[in-house]
């Protein structure tokens, strides 16, 4: 599947949705990093270095969210698909 750079950001607000279902904050920051989830203080939080494309923030995203277990959480079946082809690589 082939996602275009519009549907990209697209997709970030859908994963950021699924992220606050899950109580996990998400932020974009500047900075020498990757990004990717971490707790801090007891929040969890996802960051995400504002500074990378757009196909690769969605990746970072989804990745974290993969990690922190979505399995039992009702996600659209296509956002589901996404995230896994997003993890696969």
């Amino acid at each position: 599947m082939k996602i275009k750079e519009k549907e990209f950001e697209l997709l970030i607000d859908e994963l950021k949705d699924v992220a606050n279902k899950l109580g996990v904050s998400v932020r974009f920051e500047k900075g020498d990093f990757k990004g990717g989830y971490c707790v801090v203080k007891e929040n969890k939080i996802i960051i995400i270095n504002k500074l990378a494309s757009t196909q690769r923030k969605a990746t970072i995203l989804a990745t974290a969210l993969k990690e922190l277990g979505i399995e039992d959480l009702y996600i659209n079946p296509k956002l589901r698909e996404i995230i896994e082809e997003l993890t696969e690589n």
